[in-house]
């Protein structure tokens, strides 16, 4: 696909940056509220919307090689200094504002995971006794006793 500016895709990558930011923002909901099944719905949709990002940033990568820029992010700088305007700069700088939302999110639900991931193994210790106090559960999977017997041997 022939692009003619490396421009030409920034308002196709704003809107599906602000698609994600906002699945980012359910994500953060599901996660607090611990819901497995809406995480496991969103998490596919979410993939998606970011190949196609990662596809339409390619060819702005593409365009900017051609142009006889880096093909990387860095090279949008030094165009727009010389075949950008206005419109093409402020379009860019929202861009990079949804990305900035977008890599915060991402870091609040990557604490969230962790946070629910230490309190889920914590809990899985405690029930298969690797913890100080013992387990609630044995290998056999069987109820393990809560201590000593108190039998009375009567003779």
């Amino acid at each position: 696909m022939a692009i003619a500016s490396p421009g030409a895709t920034l308002r196709d990558e704003q809107q599906l940056i602000a698609s994600i930011v906002e699945m980012m923002k359910q994500e953060q909901q599901l996660l607090v509220s611990a819901d497995a099944d809406g995480l496991a719905a969103l998490t596919p949709e979410k993939l998606k919307l970011a190949q196609k990002a990662a596809e339409l940033s390619r060819i702005r990568h593409k365009a900017l090689g051609a142009a006889g820029f880096p093909a990387v992010e860095a090279g949008m700088e030094p165009w727009l200094a010389v075949g950008g305007n206005d419109a093409v700069r402020a379009d860019w700088d929202r861009l990079l504002e949804l990305a900035r939302q977008a890599k915060e999110l991402n870091r609040v639900n990557g604490m969230l995971v962790n946070k629910q991931l230490a309190q889920t193994t914590g809990t899985l210790n405690a029930i298969r006794g690797d913890s100080p106090a013992g387990g609630v559960y044995g290998a056999s999977g069987q109820t393990l006793s809560a201590g000593p017997s108190r039998r009375f041997v009567v003779g």
